[in-house]
């Protein structure tokens, strides 16, 4: 059966369509003519040319589809118009699902993120599926966006089309070509670069346990459900202290106030504007960092049977392919980095 995947050009749909391949499936790849596809070298797939925000390109891309994994999404912290972004993740997935519906696609699994889950809860329990936010609790363009997109899903299951919906949380590991925001604080701290940190935390996970959870999904999600992909809450500290032994460089014991860490984001984007650069501190990357994004993943180990492996050989993993592939120098920048949890 053909199966396709949209933003396999990217770190988590490249890991998802290198599974496909090894369970078996032909694969197809919705990609655009402008992206990046490295992450696709040496694997066997077909490539459809088209877009999210072009319908027509989206018809030919689902011929003879049964399985549907829509993995692509605009992830940026920043960017001069925000439009963009909805056009994307909302507009882009409620096309794409009216396209499949007609197409008689059999099974989509959508990737959404933890962001809409992992808010602060009244009694202090970890977030799960059944946590219901509101848009307001979303802070920034991207979560907004991928909230509103996780409703279309919704939505559309409750039409009768067959979504199951997948949130997973901060994925590490090898392939990250961008980086993503977790990926950019594995990089500046193996360059030296974070000489203190935020206290805020995340919940990590090995990209390959994410990739997995999504094929299980398809295989054994209830349609219209919520499944948290993720493996261990860590504080930004333990990350960092994990990273320590692999990178054989010390972690930071600088804990930087949230108001020192916003008004280097204010600074740092006032100057970005002027120059014309993307923040290299996203000031909704710093508003997301005050509350910790842990979540429980029991429900998909429970309904899909899915298993999360170690988080260090994980980190260890995504440190080798970071070294590798020349984003470690052997000089320290001279800038200092902050970051905030982003999932």
């Amino acid at each position: 059966m053909t199966t396709l995947v949209t933003g396999a050009t990217g770190f988590v749909g490249s890991h998802v369509a290198r599974q496909l391949l090894a369970a078996g499936h032909s694969v197809r790849v919705l990609v655009r003519r402008s992206s990046n596809q490295q992450a696709l070298e040496g694997l066997a797939v077909e490539r459809a040319e088209g877009d999210l925000r072009d319908l027509l390109s989206l018809g030919r891309a689902m011929k003879g589809v049964r399985w549907l994994f829509h993995v692509a999404a605009d992830y940026r912290l920043w960017t001069k118009d925000p439009g963009e972004i909805y056009q994307t993740n909302v507009e882009g997935t409620r096309r794409l699902f009216e396209v499949a519906a007609e197409s008689g696609v059999e099974r989509i699994v959508y990737t959404s993120t933890v962001a809409t889950i992992a808010i602060p809860t009244h009694d202090g329990a970890l977030p799960t599926e059944d946590t219901h936010a509101t848009i307001e609790q979303m802070v920034g363009h991207y979560k907004r966006s991928k909230f509103l997109a996780e409703v279309e899903a919704i939505r559309a299951a409750a039409a009768g089309v067959p979504v199951v919906i997948v949130n997973p949380t901060a994925p590490v590991g090898p392939g990250d070509w961008k980086p993503t925001p977790t990926g950019r604080i594995l990089v500046d701290f193996l360059n030296g670069r974070m000489p203190a940190y935020v206290d805020t935390g995340l919940n990590v996970v090995a990209v390959e346990d994410v990739a997995a959870g999504h094929l299980l999904a398809a295989e054994k999600g209830r349609i219209g459900e919520r499944y948290i992909l993720g493996a261990r809450n860590m504080a930004l500290k333990q990350i960092l202290d994990a990273l320590a032994p692999i990178a054989h460089r010390p972690a930071p014991r600088i804990r930087l106030p949230h108001a020192v860490a916003l008004a280097a984001g204010y600074a740092d984007e006032l100057f970005s504007r002027l120059v014309g650069r993307e923040p290299r501190i996203p000031l909704e990357g710093v508003r997301m960092s005050r509350h910790r994004m842990f979540v429980a993943s029991d429900k998909a180990e429970r309904e899909l049977g899915y298993r999360p492996g170690s988080v260090e050989a994980a980190l260890e993993r995504a440190v080798r392919w970071y070294q590798a592939h020349g984003y470690v120098s052997g000089n320290a920048p001279t800038k200092p980095a902050v970051h905030a949890a982003a999932a």
